[in-house]
């Protein structure tokens, strides 16, 4: 039975399902957020409704989804059918349901960006890391922060900013998945692969491996003996290389806005967001900082 309380987002469930050639019927809503996720149990779809405005960025998804079905790169797969379908405004795309999965391991994680980096950059329109989406809006939206903390991020970010426009030379330019964290990198039944590919564009394979450096060096969540198997699994240690400080205060400050926007909708998150802040400030000791995870 649909419930008024998803009674508009089901609707833009069964045009986009309609225009695809599927039956909506008994679909389940996994979540209903900016971006909608929906179950056909039946068929074994997940449907994935994006916010509006963001056709172009869910055509890159589906051009990155196929070169790494052409590439034998393991990855969340389309299901074959044309897409993205545009419902209410909104971009729809449609794709095979996973078995049940697990966070991978560092060392997977390694494995799988090795083999994405090997690759030659695809001729396809991904565009260039900006490793700074969102920052602005979602400071503005972070209403439970202090006036002067979150001036103080302004000019964190702008002089982040600045240094990655100057950053020093390191490996070769490549298509990177973007948001490389364990969460995106699963283990199921049959074997590790990639997921959430609307990030992937061309830039440093660096940006790639920060992500589980910062969790080493700033947040705690890896151990050291983690982190040494993840760089000899991928032949290459980024905090040795002199960029390191730039893309990781980048990833710093994406990781503490993320929390701060989100803890403006639940309170929870209000004490991880400051927290968070008041590391980045200099107000709580050296690294690691034992950054607890948001939701």
């Amino acid at each position: 039975m649909t419930s008024s309380a998803d009674a508009p987002e089901r609707h833009v469930l069964e045009q986009a399902c309609s225009a695809a050639g599927f039956d909506s019927d008994g679909a389940e809503p996994l979540r209903l957020a900016e971006n909608q996720i929906w179950r056909l149990p039946h068929q074994r779809v997940i449907v994935r409704v994006a916010r509006e405005g963001q056709s172009a960025a869910a055509a890159r998804e589906v051009r990155v989804a196929r070169w790494l079905a052409q590439e034998n790169v393991p990855a969340v797969r389309l299901v074959d059918v044309e897409q993205p379908v545009e419902a209410a405004g909104r971009p729809v795309t449609f794709w095979v349901e996973l078995p049940p999965q697990e966070h991978g391991s560092a060392q997977e994680v390694a494995q799988l960006l090795a083999q994405l980096h090997s690759l030659p950059t695809p001729d396809i329109e991904l565009g260039y890391l900006d490793p700074f989406v969102r920052i602005r809006e979602r400071l503005e939206a972070a209403t439970t922060i202090r006036d002067d903390d979150r001036q103080w991020l302004h000019g964190l970010h702008r002089d982040l900013a600045a240094a990655w426009a100057e950053r020093p030379a390191g490996l070769p330019d490549r298509a990177v998945h973007g948001d490389a964290w364990p969460g995106n990198i699963v283990r199921t039944v049959d074997g590790v692969l990639m997921m959430d590919l609307e990030r992937f564009s061309v830039g440093p394979p660096e940006w790639d491996l920060v992500s589980t450096a910062v969790r080493a060096r700033t947040t705690g969540a890896v151990s050291e003996h983690e982190y040494a198997q993840f760089c000899a699994m991928y032949g290459y240690d980024v905090t040795e290389w002199e960029g390191y400080p730039v893309l990781a205060g980048a990833r710093e400050l994406r990781m503490t806005t993320y929390a701060a926007q989100h803890a403006a909708s639940n309170e929870a998150w209000i004490g991880e967001a400051q927290h968070r802040i008041d590391c980045l400030r200099g107000r709580s000791g050296p690294k690691p900082w034992s950054w607890n995870g948001i939701l």
